[in-house]
């Protein structure tokens, strides 16, 4: 349940209570992305140097101009010098001095707040949407080169070494930064608000969560500079371990990433158990929050796992352990099974938020209460749990002990069953509804048939005879497109088309909406849909010479793919067009949800509820006779401290 009670009894974030209001420095004086960057500059500069100072007592770095040490602590002194110039250590520092430390809302207006570290949730909210979509568009333009060097069989754009690491930053762009896709803007910016709080459990985690994802991708874009790495997004040993200065890059990216998914996990986890408005019961719960729950679970559980890998990557090509290196007592093996134990609940961190999604839309635009809600929730709870028991399929063709194959192939297919658990829930809200055929639902419905090829595709892959044909194929690639980008990036387009007026107070374009609708779902499935025959026919992943019979099917798809980009670039203009120039305000609400964050203004005020919230029946009561508000947005005085009465009384009697 909530914390605060009322505003004016709330006090700031550390305890203490909020003071009044200090003078203001100049803006070039205080802590944002100018004093951020010259932080990193320094910091790189200090860390490469100590780095060469260190690495000069090694064999291995006397003998070759490639020197591992400056590069790993000229990255980490960079990532420390980016925070200090963000001011993310100010408040601590200040606290240590028993000063009192900022307020939860930033005084800052305009665009100003955007470029700060922040402790509003929703401004944090909006810095991850952005951030979120410069990581795609960077990821897209990597896909695009990929099929441009496809066009043809014999006559190349790319060298083999350039086409390998275009590949891998591809890769691993889409896989790593795209992890908080949706729980980074939406999950900051809505679970408190569905839940009925005013703020989140931990603000400054929340904002470290966010400011560490531009380091980790300008890290892992200048690992080109450093000669890339040709391993993929996998980086298996051990490649990886005698892979090019690049490989430092990937190791450091990928482990700030984790350690930002935990900081966010753990703050979403918090929030939804703790700050819960009085009448919050879990069954009355967004199914969306739900997600956003098993998701954050799935991120503190399993980051850390990843986190160690890549530190293990690091020790091994610096300071010559040899956790990977067999001629040494390492294992190779032991960073497949750390990677792919991280890797497979990573596909369900980004599907998860998916359903959530759009099992959310599906009663506002079916008018009609969602079919089977503890269903729903049993689903999402069961995939939590199932996907830390299915990660060594991935290593059916790794030449593990036979004896576990029947077992993680039970496992993998067993998984079906609460992702089935979902789809059912979703025919039953849809039959014999009145449905509004509106952009944001249209994306839902393209996220069912795209998953369901994705996830038909991929019982071929669970079975162990079947898998031995189809690994590092054409069909496995096709096959998590589908999941991944059919499945998340549906549904994220989706929540923008649906959140975005909430969010920014901005009307979409409707037109331009559907257009882009059609346009993505129509050429999603050209690309990726004759890929599962490419597969088939045997061309494998990750080699730019083919098979000339195969060529007309590679140009079908490549072109199809250059349609795709086109597609998204209409979200691009449609996004610019609605949010710079034409600027229509949304006020109300326009869906007619009767989800708790539409029953505020657009976008929401400070602290989101003037007074915390009573809520008083579920989300999805469309349709129900005498249904009562969801909520009481202004309950009598006293109503809430009598909640909390009651709850204490309950656990003293318990």
């Amino acid at each position: 349940m909530a914390i605060e009670t009322q505003p004016e009894s709330a006090q700031a974030p550390g305890g203490h209570e909020p003071g009044g209001t200090a003078k203001r420095r100049s803006w070039w004086l205080r802590p944002a992305w100018h004093t951020a960057i010259i932080g990193a500059i320094i910091g790189y500069a200090f860390g490469h140097w100590l780095g060469n100072f260190i690495g000069a007592g090694y064999q291995q770095v006397a003998s070759s101009d490639d020197n591992d040490f400056a590069i790993v602590l000229g990255y980490a002194f960079l990532v420390i010098g980016w925070l200090i110039g963000l001011g993310v250590f100010n408040d601590l520092i200040r606290q240590m001095l028993g000063k009192p430390i900022s307020h939860t809302d930033e005084p800052d207006g305009g665009l100003a707040k955007y470029f700060r570290y922040t402790l509003n949730h929703k401004t944090v909210g909006i810095q991850y949407l952005i951030g979120m979509l410069v990581y795609f568009f960077t990821g897209g333009l990597f896909a695009i080169a990929i099929r441009t060097e496809l066009l043809s069989p014999s006559y190349h754009v790319l060298s083999p070494s350039t086409y390998l690491e275009v590949v891998s930053e591809h890769g691993t762009m889409m896989m790593m930064m795209m992890t908080s896709v949706i729980v980074g803007p939406f999950g900051n910016y809505l679970v408190p608000i569905m839940i009925g709080s005013k703020r989140v459990a931990f603000p400054r985690l929340e904002a470290l969560s966010f400011w560490l994802t531009p380091m980790a991708f300008l890290i892992l874009l200048s690992g080109l500079m450093l000669g890339g790495f040709p391993f993929g997004w996998t980086g298996y040993a051990p490649l990886s371990i005698q892979s090019t200065l690049g490989a430092d890059s990937y190791a450091i990216a990928f482990g700030l990433m984790g350690v930002s998914v935990i900081l966010a996990g753990f703050n979403i986890i918090v929030t939804a158990i703790c700050y819960r408005a009085p009448g919050m019961r879990w069954s009355r719960v967004p199914v969306f929050v739900w997600s956003m729950v098993a998701t954050s679970f799935l991120m503190v559980l399993a980051a850390p796992v990843l986190i160690g890998g890549m530190y293990m990557m690091i020790t091994d090509r610096t300071a010559q352990t040899a956790f990977f290196i067999d001629t040494l007592g390492g294992s190779n093996y032991l960073y497949e099974n750390l990677f792919w134990f991280f890797g497979h609940p990573e596909v369900y961190i980004l599907a998860l938020p998916g359903f959530g999604i759009v099992v959310e839309l599906l009663p506002v635009f079916c008018r009609k209460p969602l079919f089977a809600y503890k269903v729903a929730a049993a689903g999402m709870i069961g995939v939590t749990l199932l996907s830390f028991f299915v990660w060594q399929h991935h290593l059916f063709d790794s030449g593990i002990n036979p004896d576990m194959r029947p077992v993680f192939m039970l496992t993998t297919e067993l998984i079906s069953i609460p992702t089935g658990f979902i789809f059912l829930v979703a025919a039953g809200t849809l039959w014999k509804a009145k449905i509004r055929f509106t952009v944001p639902m249209l994306f839902a419905l393209a996220f069912f048939f795209n998953f369901l090829i994705g996830g038909i595709s991929g019982v071929f892959l669970s079975d162990v005879p079947a898998d031995t044909t189809e690994h590092g194929s054409f069909f496995v690639m096709a096959h998590f497109h589908y999941t991944i980008m059919g499945g998340l990036i549906f549904a994220f387009m989706g929540g923008c088309y649906y959140w975005l007026p909430k969010m920014m107070g901005i009307k979409l374009n409707q037109t331009l909406g559907k257009w882009h609708f059609w346009t993505m779902f129509i050429f999603f499935n050209s690309t990726f849909l004759p890929l599962f025959a490419v597969g088939m026919a045997g061309q494998p992943r990750r080699v730019f010479e083919y098979a000339r019979n195969l060529e007309t099917l590679n140009d079908w798809v490549s072109i199809s793919s250059f349609c795709l980009g086109g597609s998204i670039l209409i979200f691009v203009i449609n996004f610019v067009w609605s949010t710079v120039i034409t600027r229509v305000r949304e006020e109300g609400n326009p869906w007619r949800s009767r989800g708790l964050e539409w029953q505020v203004s657009s976008p929401p005020p400070p602290g989101n509820f003037a007074h915390v919230p009573v809520v008083l029946s579920g989300p999805y009561e469309y349709g129900t006779p005498g249904a009562p508000p969801v909520a009481d947005l202004d309950p009598p005085t006293g109503v809430v401290s009598a909640a909390y009465a009651g709850a204490d009384t309950a656990r003293a009697e318990a």
